[in-house]
């Protein structure tokens, strides 16, 4: 209640800055159109990038890796310093549709812009007049913190002529309103192709490959087309709506940044919007080139099929089954099938605690094994396991596992 009453408050004390023409046409009181910039700020999990562990609401410093060196994620409170509280809404329109801040200052990709562009202007009023509705903060936060010669802002001139193309959603006529929903959400406000589709050497989308999977992180966001091999295409469309739901289906459960995305902002989507999402993501060609399987009696299966029996399959059963909502079924998996073992090499060495959530409190553990494992041994079980009960991928070799373990050392 006292922040219902706070944020009217607020909103009546003229902080919100906007003309009553720009609410009136909304067709939404400003209480309304607060509450519903509280779910569109949800909708975009902007707390992924701007609340830092521990730290207050959107003051920033969540520091993003990216290959080309370290940006942190910016102070949105309505603070008039460190913050946004002297913008306008149009200064924050041009942020989230153009990638510019105010006195032209162009952002870096990792702010998603190119994804936000698609977002409409009432729905960017509705999320400025939410985050004008939240507790200043006085936390200033140096967001550019790459090297030369990548902190010149200058060559994202070149950058956005490769990688950016202005203009809201457009619906296609031809395709279900549920459809055109789910493309407005999974291109603009989720951004999914942010992580999910592979990058080009400057680090924009490949969006020849929209949502085919890339590495982030040392983890991969896998494959999320209709593919039935890496993708999506063997679930149905109630193990996707479970999954991004409770962060857990049959197939597999939640970790790394898609736990941390299910956490903060996925289960608290209105079933509709999440419906329309699976709607979107399950539209297209399921059919799959698959590459021929490791032969079951090299050194290295034979190798990993010893490991796997001694030290997984108490977990994931000896078939690759696993445990339904618990622990991840490993047979025809799409992550496992993906080209890059990179998470699956991450998790034997490190383990992993997958996310929890309002519909599936419990958040399973994995052990981590690189500490009694030779990156040998590691390549031989996840060899084993990407071409077992069904699966088929690429084997892996020891150089890979000692490149992700020593990227995990260094963080």
């Amino acid at each position: 209640m006292k922040r219902a009453i706070r944020s009217a408050a607020l909103l009546c004390a003229g902080v919100l800055c906007l003309p009553l023409t720009a609410l009136a046409g909304t067709g939404a009181d400003s209480w309304n159109l607060v509450e519903q910039g509280r779910y569109i700020a949800t909708l975009g999990d902007c707390t992924a990038c701007h609340t830092a562990p521990g730290g207050r609401p959107f003051a920033g410093g969540v520091v993003i890796d990216t290959p080309f060196g370290k940006l942190v994620g910016a102070n949105i409170t309505p603070d008039p310093t460190t913050g946004i509280g002297g913008w306008s809404f149009e200064d924050f329109y041009k942020v989230m549709s153009e990638g510019h801040s105010p006195g032209n200052k162009r952002l870096y990709g990792a702010m998603p812009y190119t994804a936000y562009t698609k977002v409409t202007r009432d729905d960017n009023l509705a999320l400025w007049a939410y985050l004008q509705t939240l507790e200043p903060v006085a936390n200033p936060v140096q967001t550019n913190q790459l090297p030369f010669p990548f902190n010149q802002r200058l060559a994202l001139v070149g950058w956005n002529w490769l990688n950016f193309k202005k203009g809201a959603y457009a619906p296609d006529p031809t395709r279900s309103p549920q459809w055109n929903r789910g493309a407005y959400l999974v291109q603009g406000l989720g951004h999914c192709g942010t992580c999910h589709t592979p990058k080009n050497l400057s680090g924009g989308d490949d969006n020849s490959r929209l949502l085919q999977g890339a590495n982030l992180q040392a983890w991969v966001a896998p494959n999320i087309t209709a593919d039935a091999h890496e993708g999506l295409g063997r679930w149905s469309e109630a193990d996707l709506l479970q999954y991004l739901k409770t962060g857990a289906n049959r197939f597999d459960v939640a970790s790394g940044p898609m736990a941390e995305a299910v956490e903060h902002s996925l289960q608290y989507w209105k079933d509709e919007d999440l419906k329309a999402v699976v709607a979107y993501l399950k539209d297209g060609d399921n059919k799959a080139i698959v590459s021929p399987a490791v032969a079951a009696n090299s050194a290295a299966m034979s190798s990993g099929k010893a490991l796997y029996a001694d030290r997984c399959s108490g977990c994931h059963t000896p078939n690759g089954e696993g445990i339904p909502g618990l622990f991840p079924k490993l047979a025809n998996a799409p992550l496992v099938n993906s080209p890059d073992p990179a998470s699956l090499i991450r998790v034997v060495l490190a383990g992993n605690r997958a996310g929890s959530t309002d519909a599936a409190p419990t958040g399973p553990a994995m052990p981590a094994f690189g500490w009694n494992l030779s990156d040998q041994h590691v390549a031989d079980v996840v060899t084993f396991i990407r071409n077992s009960w069904g699966n088929a991928a690429p084997a892996v070799d020891a150089g890979e596992v000692k490149d992700v373990r020593e990227t995990l050392q260094q963080r």
